[in-house]
């Protein structure tokens, strides 16, 4: 799909907020509603906008300590990468996984209320997957940078 650059400027401001109002995205881009109606179902119907989601404060559901974790497979098993997968997405805590180069193979991305429910998902959810090899943690003591806009030169 060729996007210009108005389809930028949607992309763009639909990232910044996705609950803007059409009125306000056409004012915002200098185009009319209708048109920027159509652009911005365009831009769903090819998938380059895949939903809309709300962007909760963790912290005030109590769930105040964010993990990365590097977990290594034992890859003689048959099947490990897929049992291991279909583990994972049973687990609500394991908010992300990326399948990463280097040291280990995945790199799961960990949200809990604390250090014990930490300590109770090592034990009893992930410990259990016999196709891990070893994980390391990495607590993440502060978050001083989050960005939901893609870097794209949106011109």
């Amino acid at each position: 799909m060729k996007l210009d650059e108005l389809d930028l400027k949607i992309l763009k401001r639909l990232q910044e907020n996705g609950k803007v109002t059409n009125l306000q995205l056409s004012k915002d881009i200098g185009l009319s509603p209708a048109p920027t109606l159509e652009r911005v179902k365009k831009l769903e119907n090819s998938n380059l906008i895949q939903s809309y989601h709300a962007l909760v404060d963790e912290s005030k559901l109590d769930l105040g300590l964010s993990a990365f974790m590097q977990v290594s497979l034992i890859r003689q098993r048959d099947n490990a990468i897929n049992n291991f997968i279909e583990q994972i997405e049973k687990i609500d805590e394991v908010m992300e996984c990326f399948n990463v180069t280097g040291q280990a193979d995945y790199l799961l991305k960990i949200i809990v209320k604390d250090i014990a429910a930490f300590d109770a998902l090592v034990k009893d959810k992930l410990s259990p997957i016999e196709e891990i090899r070893n994980m390391h943690s990495m607590v993440v003591i502060s978050k001083d940078k989050y960005s939901k806009i893609l870097p794209y030169k949106y011109k």
